[in-house]
């Protein structure tokens, strides 16, 4: 067994360089190793040490040891027997050994004694629930299957973190287990971010999940493009957050089954950034036949329970979501929970509700609301619970995909027609899972037919919300697929925009290709490699940076610079600040009669990188990016005549919490 061990340093400071508006603090590991790439751990087992694994607990009967029986480049692997159901097998632990908010690489080669039908899976713990999540599945054959270089990371909420090899029943082998530190990069700062571009416009923003939180440029794209809103991308919806074991236990004590418990474990990295960093939250999703569990459904909670009565299954809905809000209130009350999905994917493309039935683990399409309910009349009371319990400002949203497919939409309008007569719905969430296929003329839904499910929707008076946007390719795609992607994106986007004044967000469903639900067909604006793709590019085509770029929260004084469709403007490329010293003094804004705040460059009333960047900018662009002269005073925050980039990073140094104070 070959081993490196990790070492803590001090935090590095940031760069001078950084990106545009009131953008949140990176989440990132101490030190600076994770830009060098380097392997952590390295496992041949050639000197039979099998220690560093273990099976995964409780009634796993898997057996780890050393073996000759089969290896990859030498003459001994690990050998995990006794395996008696398909989740046994061999186990490494992370969060012992490596660091929170760092990104690592996973290799390995895995090998069945006869055929191997496994998966790597992920699993961790927060707040005493343990949530699970397959990496790589489909580790199917008669030799050795590779892993290579499968992101994972972990934050400081989550113990017990693990990956593990899963899946039938009989030995498995694995070999050359490596982990690997990711390297950073970094991300382009010469190109506008999204926010700022349409944030006066609308919200943009994007979806995560906890992993996405240990990547520095992961979070600095977000930072730069997304920083408008943020949804979790399945640690809010009905299987992250109703906690079965506290629903049995609290039947049994109290007698009665009509009050679901609730934990936000899993949305703790989520929502603590947003806390911490003053982003949006979109609630995604209180009520779906999907990732709901059966249990939820059936007497006692239990899973080979009776399904309960309609009148049982109303007062449960009502104290879910009553619960669901008043818990997200009570932790963080300090979040902007603007907008919530209601009810998620309710209709059928022919416009008929869903079969009823049983989700099962199978991933099948059927509807325990509708087992339940007999038809979708489940849909006004989530509505109606929703307005009551909803905290204030919280608009409420039926979402659904293939939602410019005419059966459906006609359905969704007409019930939404009835909820907005009621006064309880308050727009439509367009999921917008798009596919550009090989041609514009093949692409599916053609940019006029979502141009005109946007018309429909506009009719009906109520708001839209782009809510899970992504455009897919052809798998292995060629430089002329991303070319369609790009014009798709474009037409799409377009569309979206002269549709704006019934728009208030618009959400990229992931940050970059390679981690994407739908990574094998790069639906994305940013690819593996964080560098914005030709259809970011074919997005921005044509419009300009507003003069005040959107903060978060917006500034009360904003007023968006008219932008144009029709015609491309010169260029959309920022200026690149100088990260130099000056020796003179370099603004000439007059003096404020005080200091407001101390290092508020941008007069929002914070103290964040966003101010260091509008020092920056207006050093190297005074008459486009002047500050006031209240910013001016406030700037200046190392006494010297004038502001300077050292402002700049004393300010960055302060947010990064390298000094106390200014």
């Amino acid at each position: 067994m070959r081993k490196s061990h990790i070492t803590k340093a001090a935090a590095g400071i940031l760069a001078a360089s950084m990106t545009i508006g009131s953008a949140p603090a990176v989440y990132a590991a101490d030190g600076d190793s994770a830009a060098t790439g380097k392997i952590v751990y390295s496992f041949d087992f050639e000197d039979g040490d099998v220690s560093a694994f273990t099976n995964r607990g409780g009634d796993d009967t898997t057996e780890l040891s050393a073996s000759t029986d089969a290896a990859v480049s030498g003459e001994t692997a690990l050998l995990a027997s006794g395996r008696s159901e398909s989740w046994n097998g061999p186990a490494f632990r992370l969060d012992d050994k490596l660091e929170p908010y760092t990104e690592y690489y996973i290799s390995a080669k895995i090998k069945g004694r006869y055929y191997t039908g496994a998966m790597m899976s992920f699993q961790y713990t927060v707040d005493g629930e343990t949530k699970y999540q397959n990496l790589v599945q489909n580790l199917n054959g008669s030799d050795w299957m590779s892993v290579d270089k499968v992101k994972v990371s972990f934050t400081d909420e989550m113990e017990g973190v693990y990956v593990y090899f899963e899946g039938g029943s009989d030995d498995l082998f694995l070999d050359d287990f490596v982990v690997e530190e990711v390297p950073a990069v970094e991300i382009e700062q010469d190109i506008p971010g999204l926010a700022q571009m349409f944030g006066n416009e609308f919200k943009v923003g994007t979806a995560l999940v906890p992993n996405n939180f240990s990547s520095r440029s992961t979070m600095d794209l977000v930072e730069k493009h997304f920083y408008q809103s943020l949804t979790a991308g399945n640690e809010m919806k009905p299987d992250s957050v109703l906690n079965k074991a506290a629903c049995q236990e609290y039947a049994a004590e109290t007698g009665d089954d009509t009050v679901p418990q609730i934990s936000f474990g899993a949305a703790k990295p989520l929502l603590n950034y947003c806390k911490k960093n003053n982003v949006p939250v979109r609630i995604h999703t209180l009520v779906w036949h999907s990732q709901t569990p059966d249990w939820f459904f059936k007497e006692n909670y239990s899973d080979d329970g009776e399904w309960v009565s309609k009148e049982k299954m109303l007062l449960r809905m009502e104290n879910y979501i009553k619960a669901y809000f008043e818990e997200l209130v009570k932790l963080y009350p300090t979040v902007d929970f603007y907008a919530c999905d209601v009810v998620n994917e309710a209709w059928l493309e022919d416009g008929k509700p869903r079969q009823p039935g049983e989700q099962g683990s199978s991933g099948s399409s059927k509807s325990a609301w509708v087992q339940v309910f007999g038809d979708n009349s489940f849909i006004e009371p989530a509505f109606t619970y929703a307005r009551k319990y909803a905290p204030e400002g919280c608009k409420l949203y039926y979402n659904d995909y293939n939602e410019y497919m005419d059966g459906k939409m006609n359905a969704i309008i007409d019930m939404a027609k009835d909820l907005k007569e009621k006064g309880v719905i308050d727009g439509i969430g367009m999921q917008s899972h798009l596919d550009a296929r090989q041609s514009l003329d093949a692409a599916f839904p053609s940019v006029s037919m979502y141009n005109k499910a946007l018309d429909k929707y506009s009719e009906l008076g109520l708001d839209i919300q782009i809510t899970e946007l992504d455009v897919t390719t052809p798998e292995n795609p060629t430089a002329a697929d991303f070319k369609v992607q790009a014009d798709y994106y474009k037409g799409i986007w377009d569309s979206i925009y002269a549709h704006k004044d019934n728009i208030s967000a618009v959400i990229l469903w992931g940050v970059t290709d390679d981690q994407s639900w739908r990574a094998s067909k790069s639906p994305l604006l940013f690819d593996g490699e964080y560098k914005a793709k030709e259809a970011f590019h074919a997005i921005i085509d044509g419009y300009e940076l507003p003069s005040e770029i959107p903060t978060n929260p917006p500034a009360s004084s904003t007023e968006p610079k008219p932008v144009t469709t029709t015609e491309p403007k010169p260029t959309t490329t920022l200026p690149a600040p100088t990260t130099t010293v000056p020796s003179t003094v370099t603004t000439t804004a007059p003096p404020a009669a005080g200091v407001s705040l101390k290092g508020d460059a941008n007069c929002d009333g914070r103290v964040t990188i966003a101010d260091a960047t509008a020092i920056l900018q207006s050093i190297g662009n005074a008459d486009e990016y002047s500050l006031s002269a209240q910013g001016t005073a406030n700037a200046d925050v190392d006494g010297k005549e004038g502001i300077t980039a050292a402002d700049a990073l004393t300010i960055q140094m302060y947010d990064a919490k390298e000094i106390e104070k200014l």
